[in-house]
């Protein structure tokens, strides 16, 4: 019999639109992701001024976390909140322009502040450097979000102790084209969303 887990909170992040828990909490008129997440930074005032060396996968993965994470973490003990996200495009936005930066043999300059971002599970580093975090982290390669996987894998990680909190979800960028969808899943009991999954919340 697993131990019940819950989920705490949720944000989306899409179409120039940030909803935290089924509300709207910030929405700009269409524009281009970099214009869209510089706002959304300056709107919450966050004072984190490496977000802006960020790539755009680890800005969108950032903004998620830190709406949902900021309230509860705490800086006078260790936080032992994982990190389990997925996406379909790995680092493939930055991969590309990492490529463009050494394929002109004539204007060849391969750029280390791109390269450091050639891999997902960079934005997984960011936001445990932001939150002092130490604990699990995984970033998994789905066709789509499988809500099932990522659940099970977050009920494991708090079932068997290695986790008091997950922070679990999808963080898709590729061609300016972005979505997230984060929660925040621990066992304290939370009526809020008693009869909501991952999968549910995911396709609200």
């Amino acid at each position: 019999m697993t131990n019940k887990t819950n989920i705490q909170s949720y944000i989306k992040i899409e179409n120039n639109e940030i909803v935290l828990n089924g509300t709207a909490v910030f929405k700009i008129e269409p524009t281009d992701f970099a214009d869209f997440a510089k706002q959304a930074y300056r709107n919450f005032e966050m004072q984190y001024p490496k977000f802006f060396k960020m790539d755009a996968l680890s800005k969108l993965a950032f903004l998620g976390s830190e709406l949902l994470l900021s309230p509860i973490v705490s800086s006078e003990k260790e936080n032992n909140i994982a990190l389990v996200l997925a996406n379909k495009s790995s680092s493939l936005d930055t991969d590309v322009k990492y490529q463009e930066s050494i394929s002109d043999k004539e204007n060849y300059f391969p750029s280390p502040a791109v390269f450091v971002y050639t891999l997902p599970n960079i934005c997984l580093g960011e936001i445990s450097i932001r939150h002092q975090l130490k604990s699990e982290n995984s970033f998994f390669i789905f066709d789509t979000f499988n809500t099932e996987f990522m659940s099970n894998y977050s009920n494991i990680l708090l079932n068997t102790n290695k986790a008091d909190t997950v922070l679990c979800g999808w963080v898709e960028f590729f061609n300016d084209s972005y979505k997230a969808f984060l929660c925040t899943i621990s066992r304290t009991e939370n009526t809020e969303y008693k009869n909501e999954t991952i999968n549910t919340l995911y396709n609200k």
